[in-house]
Order: C-alpha cells, then sequence, then structure tokens
C-alpha cells in the first residue's frame, strides 16, 4: 500500500506541474533563442586593447591609438605605490647629518675640580654633554636610509598609477610637438591650445629621449616638469594631475616593460 500512495502521489504532481505550465512557452523559447542569436552578433566591432586621442600641437584631435592593458589598464594596487612612494621618498634623504660625541669635540679631559669639598656636583671633562660646546648624545650620524623594491614591484606600481591616470582621464598624448622651435612661446601656446593651465594643475612633460628643441623650450614653464620615458616612477606621476606625452614616448614605455 505505502508504494502505491508514493506512485499516486508522483502522478497528482506530474499533473500539476503540467497545467501550471504555460501554452505560450514554445513561443517563449523561441523568442529567448532569437535574442540570443542577435546578441551574438555584435554591431560594432571591438577593437582590443584601450584607446586614447592623440592631439596635434593646434589642440585638435588627429587620431586615436591603442593602450596595453597590462600597463594601462591593469587594476590599481594602492597599497604598493604607497610603498613605492615610501621608497622613493626615503632614497632621496641623503644621511650625510653628523654631530660631535664628547670624544670628538675639542677640550681637554682634566678632572675640572675636585671630586669632594666644593659644595657643587662631581664632574669630570669639560666637554660632558652638559657643558656648553660639549658633545651631544645620541645625536645623528651618517647613516643609510635607502629602501628597495624589486623589478617586479617596481613595473607593477609604474603601471598601477598609468592606470590610475587614465581611469581619471589625466594623459594627454601629442603628436608633432617634436617640430616646434626651442622657444617658450612655442611651448605656452602648445599647452594653452590644450585647455591646460601649468600654473594650477601640475604637469609632467614625458619625452622619449633627448629632444633638444622641446627640452629647451619646456624648461622655463612654470609647473611643467621634464623627465623621460624610460625614467619614469611611479612617485612621479602620483605628484603631477596631468600627463603629457610625446607619442614616440609610448613605444619607449612598452619597451621598459619588457624589460
Amino acid at each position: 500500500m505505502p508504494i502505491n500512495k508514493i506512485k499516486d502521489q508522483s502522478a497528482k504532481l506530474k499533473t500539476k506541474v503540467q497545467s501550471s505550465k504555460p501554452r505560450t512557452g514554445g513561443t517563449v523559447k523561441t523568442v529567448r533563442s532569437s535574442a540570443l542569436k542577435t546578441a551574438k552578433k555584435p554591431a560594432v566591432q571591438r577593437v582590443s586593447g584601450l584607446q586614447i586621442e592623440v592631439f596635434d600641437i593646434k589642440g585638435k584631435v588627429v587620431k586615436k591609438i591603442s593602450l596595453s592593458k597590462e600597463i594601462f589598464g591593469v587594476k590599481v594596487n594602492r597599497q604598493l605605490l604607497s610603498q613605492a612612494v615610501r621608497v622613493y621618498l626615503a632614497n632621496q634623504r641623503e644621511g650625510t647629518a653628523s654631530t660631535k660625541t664628547r670624544g670628538e669635540v675639542r677640550g681637554s679631559t682634566r678632572k675640572i675640580y675636585k671630586q669632594k669639598g666644593t659644595g657643587r656636583a662631581r664632574h669630570g671633562a669639560i666637554r660632558a654633554p652638559i657643558f656648553v660646546h660639549g658633545g651631544i648624545v645620541f645625536g645623528p650620524k651618517p647613516r643609510d636610509y635607502s629602501l628597495k623594491l624589486t623589478k617586479k614591484m617596481r613595473k607593477a606600481a609604474l603601471s598601477s598609477a598609468l592606470s590610475l591616470m587614465y581611469k581619471n582621464n589625466e594623459i594627454k598624448i601629442l603628436s608633432g610637438l617634436g617640430g616646434i622651435k626651442p622657444k617658450t612661446k612655442e611651448i605656452a601656446g602648445v599647452i594653452k591650445n590644450l585647455g591646460l593651465d601649468t600654473k594650477k594643475t601640475d604637469t609632467i612633460l614625458i619625452l622619449p629621449g633627448k629632444v633638444e628643441n622641446v627640452y629647451r623650450a619646456a624648461r622655463n614653464i612654470e609647473g611643467l616638469d621634464i623627465t623621460y620615458a624610460n625614467q619614469l616612477n611611479a612617485y612621479e606621476i602620483l605628484a603631477s594631475k596631468m600627463l603629457l606625452l610625446m607619442d614616440e614616448s609610448m613605444p619607449v614605455i612598452e619597451k621598459h616593460f619588457e624589460r
């Protein structure tokens, strides 16, 4: 009897499920399948990598180029950036501060007065730290403050910094900048055409190498720093609000990451 009851209950459940199915189930399936078919065929072909506009010296967009995802499209590692900044600033310290101990200052080593009977505190040499012109206790001595990052960490920090600038739309690539005259007003006109104000926005110009005319034109612009593509570091990028890159600098940056 229990087996027959179970069979009856399963039969009832099957009939309930069949009755609860919508009559238009077939049409719904065809609509879904057609929608999937159309979704698989995108109207516009996707371009691999990231894209960015390239401006000429007049401030007009001349073309678009694709950027490497491994350099400009990585997830920003803020902890690593903080570590890279700390290492960079520590390496800027010279560590040359030095003070003289009581064994190094000038003065006699004789006992300045007898031990007892004067009513004063007992003292030895005049070079003791308690006296004026005496030695310094626990003063700074020359030391090495330098820290190190591994090569892999340096590259990861640099790519995080570049990716952060790209996401914040703080990168502009210039074409034809190498043909300007070595005059300050030339580069000042280019910056004005791009709608930038270097006095309010700290800007860094990245050159592919020694471009003498561009360097001489840009070196006197207030708020504009100049560096080379193969010497980029995370601190310089994070300290600026806008990156100006010559289009010739892009291959140099990519080659720098390949090493």
